[in-house]
């Protein structure tokens, strides 16, 4: 049985994924997408930071002891 590595790619595939982005969306679409992309994953981090804050002040409210 084989097991395929997924890796990242190398230089000659991001060249090829470059032109065929260039081709599709062409030079001015570009900077649009990279703005929405990096905005998304910007408010990814901002839930998951919150998630991880709401479960931690969770979990210190359970170790408080209850009168």
């Amino acid at each position: 049985m084989h097991f395929f590595l997924i890796s990242m790619p190398g230089p000659t595939e991001m060249i090829l994924i470059i032109f065929a982005l260039l081709l599709l969306f062409g030079g001015k679409k570009i900077p649009e997408l990279m703005r929405g992309l990096g905005k998304g994953i910007r408010e990814f981090n901002d839930a998951k930071n919150n998630i991880s804050k709401e479960i931690e002040a969770g979990m210190k409210e359970e170790d408080k002891p209850k009168k």
